[in-house]
């Protein structure tokens, strides 16, 4: 019986963004980032097939460069901060569907609403730097309901716009290091 070495990955925040897209008005989108956040991954060696990735955000460091914009953000209308300072994600499933593409189906947790999200992974590439450290590069995309994670604050313009888009994009761009 052969054993697989765990090789563990923890997020490089210096060369890692985590972004969201939601739609403003419905004519453009805003964009909105976590400045503060952990994620690691513990896999099979070198594959990333059947890994295990798990995610946090600090709701706090949240930025849309708005001070007034964020302020709502981490009121009751939306995250609530002081109650749930995380968002949290943690994966069931890391499904290879094609060369250094991945599925990766998980639990997302936001406010105290835990549901199943499907987010696609592309691997950019695994490599050395300068510094004798082993780095992987990854682009993650999806997107949520905001309403199905308890963030439901609405409101409607005079002429009948709605404020705030109910669909969340996701896109990370983000480095992990080799432990």
């Amino acid at each position: 019986m052969t054993t697989t070495t765990k090789t563990l990955w923890t997020i490089d925040p210096t060369h890692s963004e985590v972004q969201f897209k939601v739609k403003h008005l419905v004519i453009s989108s805003v964009t909105g980032n976590f400045g503060s956040y952990d994620g690691k991954i513990e896999a099979d060696g070198d594959d990333f097939e059947n890994a295990k990735a798990t995610f946090t955000a600090d709701i706090d460091s949240i930025s849309t460069n708005n001070e007034d914009r964020d302020q709502h953000l981490k009121s009751d209308d939306f995250f609530n901060a002081e109650e749930y300072p995380q968002l949290k994600f943690e994966s069931t499933n890391f499904e290879k569907v094609g060369e250094g593409e991945y599925k990766v189906t998980g639990d997302l947790t936001i406010r105290d609403v835990t549901k199943e999200i499907e987010l696609d992974v592309v691997h950019g590439g695994t490599v050395g730097d300068p510094y004798g450290q082993t780095k992987a590069g990854f682009e993650i995309t999806g997107s949520i309901n905001r309403k199905e994670f308890g963030l439901t604050w609405s409101a409607v313009t005079e002429a009948g716009n709605v404020v705030v888009g109910d669909k969340i994009k996701l896109q990370l761009n983000v480095q992990f290091i080799q432990n």
